[in-house]
């Protein structure tokens, strides 16, 4: 059976929808070429396109990234998206996308505000320094995002007190792929998200390993030269605070009752109460526990990230440009993405061939759902302002124009008290 996991046609139901959801190119699936920026799909459309004979359908669950299967299947399927504007593919050529027009004030501007925002910076330099030289250099950002779920068998136990339970006499137990999920399945691409299941038809009934099924053992304190399996109760103890006299002597010559053993002399064993017995703490006296097998399931994105930039801007951190806004290049999501291809730039093809060929290991308990592979250039502007033989370097980065500047600020009076400050967030 081959049915598409997303509709084209938009539903009437638009109370529930999901934008990050473009088109999934899996085995058994109508595989689209290239989707429309914004398409949005319901929630209903992705459950219904997944009700099949199976629990999960072989989009969900297709043969894991490399094997001999999953190419058989789908040698060349991924849905690939080009975004709008020009572009060029070597460093430093961006053309239209990614180039900044500032002039000096925009620039100024930009930069006071960043300084404000810094409780020990002056904002002379911003103000009167020169701007020496304005420079392009804007960076190149790839992505591959591999979104996997993972599933694990965990045992738990509770003591058992009778009453029916759900065991393989009712119908054979699952295997733990076979477990109908698609309640508990999140938004593609989500960080994390771990659920936890009861596999049906787990449960079974056991000796306690603690007691050996009995419910009690024997007490170590009053029964402690006891064979193994046999105790005494009603064992009592010389009290140590008359020592076995039942009265407390004083430096006077007198006596007094004790009143820790009531003048018996003798105190209960206090582990116990003398019963030469304790109740087991595992089975709770029961003797029994309930076992059951709990599937452990969790949704995560491994992320495979790369950055390509000029001299110029080498000396910012790779983090900072993932983070900024920039202009995308294409965007491809598929169940095993290969590399973009650009008709007119040598430079992209290789730069996505690299990112691909640092995608995260996946682990043989895990299978892919889908990837998603992105890339984007980040316009960059490094400024560098002088005054005198003084001169710093920072940064506008992203179509947001976010300064980014270096411990280099020639004004500030914190005597290295900053960090300090912005970690107690004063």
């Amino acid at each position: 059976m081959e049915a598409p996991l997303l509709s084209s046609e938009k539903s009437d139901k638009g109370s529930e929808r999901w934008s990050t959801y473009e088109h999934v190119g899996r085995a058994g699936l109508a595989i689209p070429t290239a989707f429309t920026a914004g398409t949005e799909v319901s929630v209903d459309e992705i459950r219904n396109a997944a009700a099949f004979s199976d629990p999960y359908p072989p989009s969900l669950h297709a043969p894991l990234v490399g094997s001999s299967e999953s190419q058989a299947l789908y040698p060349n399927a991924q849905a690939t998206g080009y975004p709008q504007g020009e572009y060029h593919g070597h460093l430093g050529k961006t053309a239209d996308v990614g180039r900044q027009l500032l002039d000096e004030v925009e620039i100024r501007e930009l930069l006071i505000d960043h300084v404000g925002h810094r409780c020990c910076w002056g904002s002379r330099p911003a103000r009167t320094w020169n701007i020496h030289a304005v420079e392009d250099c804007n960076v190149y950002t790839g992505t591959l995002e591999t979104f996997i779920e993972e599933r694990e068998t965990i045992t738990e136990k509770e003591p058992y007190f009778g009453g029916n339970i759900d065991g393989k006499n009712e119908r054979p137990e699952l295997g733990i792929w076979e477990l109908d999920l698609r309640s508990e399945f999140p938004v593609l691409f989500i960080p994390h998200k771990e659920s936890r299941t009861k596999i049906p038809h787990s449960e079974v009934i056991e000796k306690c390993s603690g007691c050996v099924g009995r419910g009690n053992f024997v007490c170590p304190t009053c029964n402690k030269d006891q064979e193994p399996g046999f105790y005494k109760e009603n064992q009592m103890s010389p009290c140590p605070a008359c020592h076995g006299r039942g009265l407390i002597a004083h430096r006077d010559g007198s006596d007094t009752i004790c009143l820790k053993c009531n003048s018996k002399g003798m105190i209960s064993c206090a582990t116990c109460g003398s019963r030469g017995l304790i109740k087991c703490e595992t089975c709770q006296g029961g003797g029994s526990l309930l076992t059951r097998q709990v599937a452990v399931i969790r949704w995560k994105t491994l992320s495979a990230r790369k950055v390509s930039a000029t001299s110029g801007a080498a000396s910012v951190p790779d983090d900072v440009f993932h983070r900024a806004k920039g202009v995308q290049l294409c965007n491809n999501q598929a169940y095993q993405c290969t590399p973009a291809f650009f008709a007119d730039s040598y430079f992209l093809n290789q730069f996505s061939s690299e990112v691909i060929a640092e995608r995260a290991p996946v682990l043989p308990t895990a299978r892919v759902i889908c990837e998603r592979h992105t890339i984007s250039v980040v316009p960059v502007t490094r400024v560098t302002m002088t005054h005198r033989n003084r001169s710093f370097s920072f940064y506008l980065i992203g179509t947001g124009r976010e300064v980014y500047l270096k411990q280099s600020y020639p004004s500030r009076f914190c005597w290295g008290l900053c960090p300090c400050l912005e970690w107690l967030k004063l």
